[in-house]
């Protein structure tokens, strides 16, 4: 088949077809229901409100408290994947001993499923039953409210996501690392620089470009988080530890509040964005600098 043969519109068209209305569709009509007033419980007939749910939204403390917590634990819980994924990635990359038994183990807890990573954390930081809590008040510390205090829960929360997710980045700083030409750094021994100066000056900025990429996926990955925080403390005490995906899950779910679960799902879409573009905005200047 040439490049100009009719024959491409047979394969071509019905696979652009059914990808447009498997994806656009939904996107539309829940564009749509975001501007109407629908509720299946108890059902009320659906009405025109414009912009009423966006503003009924941006007016709810709830909203903004929410917003709030998915962003801290979607910043704090990147940065310390990034950190903690480079430094084992520098090490795996320097040909320790045992290398191939290190990776595969810090790669299993990414092939773990989200809800069984959660539900093995509840268990093991539960406040009165979990075995962390009894190996503490055996050896003389308090027990800890790990799920029951808001400033524990996040902690605890995000040191599952760092736990689950640090692998990936792991997985991906380490092929940027192999890619890496080795005249640079033989260039720079004969110079006598000296580790350090070898990962200020070479290592990380020839890395900047993979580091951006994984970052700005681990962050909008975890901006979606919702089963580690309804499994391990279902966005408590009240709601200190819901996140934004977990909101819209009560709302379209448990209150059955269609468009207004619309609305909050496009400003979630809209935080998202303004996030990615703020985030590559920032770093274009260091990305042109080092091409």
């Amino acid at each position: 088949m040439t490049r100009n043969d009719p024959i491409k519109h047979f394969f071509i068209w019905p696979a652009l077809i059914i990808v447009l209305m498997i994806s656009i569709f939904p996107l539309v009509y829940s564009l749509t229901t975001s501007f109407m007033s629908m509720r299946l419980v108890p059902p009320t007939p659906a009405r025109f409100v414009g912009f009423g749910n966006y503003l009924d939204l941006l007016q709810n403390p709830r909203f903004w408290h929410v917003a709030g917590t998915t962003t801290l634990i979607a910043f704090i819980s990147v940065g310390l994947q990034y950190v903690i994924g480079l430094s084992v990635a520098l090490a795996l990359n320097s040909k320790v001993p045992g290398e191939g038994i290190f990776r595969v183990s810090f790669l299993l807890p990414m092939l773990v499923a989200p809800v069984a990573v959660a539900l093995i954390a509840r268990q093991v930081l539960n406040p009165t039953m979990g075995p962390l809590n009894e190996l503490m008040t055996a050896i003389g510390f308090p027990n800890l409210p790990f799920l029951t205090q808001t400033s524990w829960a996040l902690g605890s929360i995000i040191a599952v996501e760092v736990w689950q997710w640090t692998p990936f980045v792991i997985l991906m700083l380490l092929a940027g690392l192999q890619t890496l030409p080795d005249d640079v750094y033989e260039a720079a021994a004969l110079e006598n620089a000296t580790p350090w100066q070898q990962f200020r000056d070479i290592t990380f900025p020839m890395l900047l470009p993979i580091s951006v990429a994984v970052v700005f996926i681990r962050l909008i990955e975890s901006y979606k988080i919702i089963d580690t925080v309804f499994v391990m403390t279902g966005g408590g005490p009240g709601i200190s530890t819901e996140t934004l995906t977990l909101f819209a899950y009560q709302e379209g779910f448990k209150k059955f509040n269609l468009g207004y679960t619309s609305a909050l799902s496009f400003l979630f879409l809209i935080v998202i964005t303004v996030i990615g573009l703020v985030y590559l905005a920032i770093l274009k200047p260091y990305l042109e600098k080092h091409k």
